[in-house]
C-alpha cells in the first residue's frame, strides 16, 4: 500500500489546525486500510519535506495529496519539489479545486447562512495568490457556483493579485452574500467576515466527508497516472 502524505497550507490559528486534523481523520474513517499523514508547507508542523522523508523511509513510496483548494506555488513549487527530489519515491496529485463537489460543498455553506431566494448575485471570498494558475482555478469555481444557484457569481480575493473582496463588494449590486472559498477558520477567513461586514458570509468548508472522499479520489488518480506512465 502507497502511503498518502495529505499536505495542507497549515495555519497559528487552533480552530483551523482543528479542522484539517478532522478532514485527515474523516479521510482515515473512508480508508481505514491506508496509511495517511499530515504535514504543512507553511506555518505549521511537521513540515512537509521532513514528514515526506520519514515516510518513504518506513513504506518507500508515497503520493502527496495537496489539500488546497487551488493549483499555484504551494503546488507547483513546495510540493512538486518533494517529487523532484525523491522521483522513483514520491508521487504527487492534484489540488481539490476546481472540482464540482467543492461547488457543492458552497451551496450547502450559503444555504446555512442565508436564504438564496433573497439574493441576487453571490461574491466568491478567496484566499487570493499571485499565481495566474490559482486565480483561473478560482474563477472555475465562481462559474461552477453559479450553475447551482442560477446566480452570478464574482471571485473578491482577500490577498494576492486578484481584484480584492472589498472592491468587488463596493461595486456589487442588488442583495449580496459571500461565499467562503477558504478551507478552514483562521486569519483569512476572520479578513473576509470583517471586509463583509453586515452582508450574509458562509462558514469556511471545513472538514466536509464529500472534500475528505475528494482527497482520497485525488490520491487513486495520481496513482492510476502513474501505472499508466510506466
Amino acid at each position: 500500500m502507497i502511503d498518502l502524505v495529505a499536505a495542507a497550507h497549515g495555519t497559528a490559528d487552533p480552530r483551523g489546525i482543528r479542522a484539517v486534523h478532522e478532514l485527515v481523520r474523516l479521510m482515515g474513517q473512508l480508508r481505514p486500510e491506508l496509511p495517511i499523514s499530515l504535514g504543512f508547507v507553511d506555518v505549521d508542523v511537521p513540515a512537509l519535506p521532513g514528514l515526506v522523508d520519514r515516510v518513504v523511509a518506513d513504506s518507500n513510496q508515497a503520493v502527496v495529496v495537496p489539500l488546497l483548494l487551488s493549483s499555484g506555488y504551494h503546488t507547483s513549487v513546495d510540493i512538486a519539489r518533494e517529487a523532484a527530489r525523491r522521483p522513483s519515491q514520491v508521487q504527487t496529485a492534484a489540488a481539490l479545486g476546481p472540482d464540482p463537489v467543492l461547488a457543492d460543498v458552497l451551496v450547502d455553506r450559503l444555504r446555512a447562512c442565508v436564504d438564496l431566494g433573497g439574493v441576487d448575485r453571490v461574491v466568491l471570498a478567496a484566499a487570493g495568490s499571485s499565481d495566474r494558475r490559482a486565480l483561473l482555478d478560482c474563477s472555475a469555481t465562481a462559474a461552477l457556483l453559479a450553475e447551482r444557484i442560477d446566480r452570478p457569481v464574482e471571485v473578491g480575493c482577500i490577498s494576492g493579485a486578484g481584484e480584492r473582496l472589498g472592491a468587488v463588494l463596493a461595486r456589487s449590486t442588488g442583495r449580496v452574500a459571500v461565499a467562503t472559498y477558504l478551507l478552514a477558520p483562521g486569519f483569512f477567513a476572520d479578513r473576509a467576515r470583517r471586509i463583509a461586514g453586515c452582508l450574509p458570509i458562509s462558514a469556511p468548508l471545513g472538514a466536509d466527508p464529500r472534500i475528505a472522499a475528494l482527497a482520497l479520489h485525488r490520491y487513486d488518480a495520481a496513482r492510476k497516472l502513474s501505472v499508466v506512465a510506466v
